[in-house]
C-alpha cells in the first residue's frame, strides 16, 4: 500500500467535487421529502393515496435495478448519473411550476414518482460502480463512510428548517431548492473524468444475456453469494420491524409520539455512530468481524420486543444501529472491491436490488406480523438474521475475508 492510499479520500480532488455536488444535493432532497407528502395531503387527504404512490415510485425502481446495473457497465456510470439528475431538475422544476401557477394535479405527482423510480433504477448502480474508479481500493471504507455520514447528517438536520420554509414560503419553494440542488451534482459530474473502460474482444450480449453473466457471476463465487445473501436478509429482517415495529411498539406501550420520536433519533444517532467507526477501522480480519457485528444485530432485534422500559430499549436500538451502519459500510466497500471492473455495474445493481427491491415486502410482512404478535415478530426477524449468520460462518471464503 502506498502512501496515496492511507490518505483520507477528501484529499483527492475528484473525490471531493463528488461529495461536496451530493451533499448539496442531498440536503435538497430532504425538502422534496417533507414537500412531497405535504402536497399529497393537500391535494388528496387520503393516506392510501400517499402509499399508492410510493409503491408507484417503487415499483420501476426494483423492477428495472438488474438492468440498470447491465447498462452501467456498457455506458459510462458518470453520463448516466448526469443524465438521471438532468431528468430529475426537471421533474422537480416542473413540478414546482405548476404548484406555483396553481395547475398542479395529482396525476402529474404520480408521473413523476414513476419516473423518480426509474431514475433511481439506473442512478443508483452507476453511483456505486463510479465511486471506486475515484479513490484507491483501501480508501473505499472511508468514502463510503463520509458519503453516508453525511447524508445521514441531512436527514437529522434538514427536514426541520425545511418545514419551516414550507410553512413560510409553500410546498413549491420546497421543490425550486431541491430542483436547484441538483445542479451542483450535475455541475460535479462534469467535472470528473470518465472512469477508464474495460474492452473485450468478444462480441456484446444483449442486455438479458447480459443481467445473466452478472447472477452467475455472483453465483460462481461463494464469498459473494453469501454475503449477498446476509444482505438481503438484514435488510428484510430491520427495515420493517424499524419502520412499522417501532411505531407500533411507541404506540401500544407509551402512547406517545414524543416517545416514538426519542425512539427514532436513538436509532438515527446509533446509524450515524457506526458510519463513522466504519470510516475508521482499517481492513483487517473483516470477515470474522462482519460475523459478530452480525450477532449483535440479530440479538438486539430479537430482544426488541421484550423490553418494555424505555430507558432499555433506548440503548438496544442505538447499538443495533451502531452494528447495521457498520455493516452497511463494510460490506458495500467490500462488493467494490471484490467484484471486476467490467462487471461491477451488474453486481451492484443486484445489491442494490437486495437492499431496495425488498423494502416493500418488508414493510407488509412487518405490518402483518405486528398485529399477529409483536414480541414475536421482532424474536422472529432476530433469529433470521443469527441463522443466515451460521450459514455464512460456515463458509471458509467468508471468514477468511481480509
Amino acid at each position: 500500500m502506498n502512501s496515496s492510499d492511507e490518505r483520507h479520500p477528501l484529499f483527492n480532488r475528484e473525490f471531493r467535487y463528488l461529495w461536496i455536488g451530493n451533499t448539496i444535493s442531498g440536503c435538497g432532497d430532504q425538502f422534496f421529502l417533507v414537500a412531497l407528502p405535504w402536497l399529497i395531503l393537500q391535494l388528496t387527504g387520503s393516506g392510501a393515496v400517499l402509499g399508492g404512490i410510493m409503491m408507484v415510485e417503487a415499483i420501476p425502481r426494483a423492477a428495472l435495478m438488474l438492468i440498470g446495473g447491465a447498462v452501467t457497465d456498457r455506458v459510462s456510470p458518470r453520463k448516466i448519473m448526469i443524465l438521471t439528475a438532468a431528468s430529475r431538475t426537471l421533474l422537480v422544476a416542473a413540478l414546482a411550476a405548476t404548484i406555483w401557477t396553481h395547475h398542479v394535479e395529482i396525476w402529474q405527482i404520480y408521473v413523476l414518482c414513476f419516473f423518480f423510480g426509474v431514475a433511481d433504477a439506473f442512478a443508483a448502480p452507476a453511483a456505486q460502480t463510479l465511486l471506486p474508479s475515484l479513490v484507491a481500493p483501501a480508501q473505499l471504507p472511508a468514502a463510503n463512510a463520509l458519503s453516508q455520514g453525511t447524508q445521514q447528517i441531512a436527514m437529522l438536520t434538514v427536514p426541520a428548517p425545511a418545514g419551516i420554509i414550507i410553512a413560510a414560503l409553500g410546498v413549491a419553494a420546497a421543490f425550486t431548492i431541491d430542483a436547484v440542488s441538483f445542479l451542483f451534482i450535475i455541475a460535479a459530474l462534469l467535472k470528473l473524468r470518465d472512469p477508464p473502460r474495460v474492452e473485450s474482444a468478444a462480441p456484446r450480449p444483449n442486455i438479458t444475456h447480459s443481467i445473466l453473466e452478472g447472477l452467475r457471476y455472483v453465483k460462481n463465487d461463494v464469498a459473494l453469494r453469501t454475503l449477498l445473501l446476509v444482505v438481503s436478509v438484514l435488510n428484510f429482517c430491520i427495515t420493517g420491524p424499524l419502520s412499522v415495529g417501532v411505531a407500533f411498539l411507541a404506540k401500544s406501550k407509551f402512547g406517545s409520539p414524543a416517545t416514538y420520536g426519542l425512539l427514532m433519533s436513538s436509532v438515527a444517532a446509533g446509524g450515524l455512530v457506526g458510519l463513522l467507526l466504519a470510516g475508521a477501522r482499517q481492513k483487517r480480519k473483516r470477515g470474522r468481524l462482519l460475523l459478530i457485528v452480525c450477532v449483535v444485530v440479530g440479538i438486539c432485534t430479537a430482544s426488541i420486543g421484550l423490553l418494555g422500559q424505555l430507558w432499555s430499549l433506548l440503548p438496544v436500538l442505538f447499538v443495533m444501529s451502531v452494528s447495521a451502519g457498520f455493516l452497511n459500510v463494510h460490506l458495500l466497500a467490500w462488493f467494490q472491491q471484490r467484484v471486476d471492473r467490467a462487471m461491477l455495474g451488474r453486481v451492484m445493481s443486484v445489491l442494490m436490488f437486495a437492499s431496495l427491491g425488498l423494502m416493500p415486502l418488508s414493510l407488509a410482512a412487518a405490518g402483518v406480523a405486528v398485529q399477529w404478535n409483536l414480541p414475536g415478530m421482532f424474536a422472529g426477524a432476530g433469529v433470521l438474521v443469527l441463522v443466515v449468520t451460521c450459514v455464512a460462518a460456515l463458509q471458509r471464503p467468508v471468514r477468511e475475508i481480509d
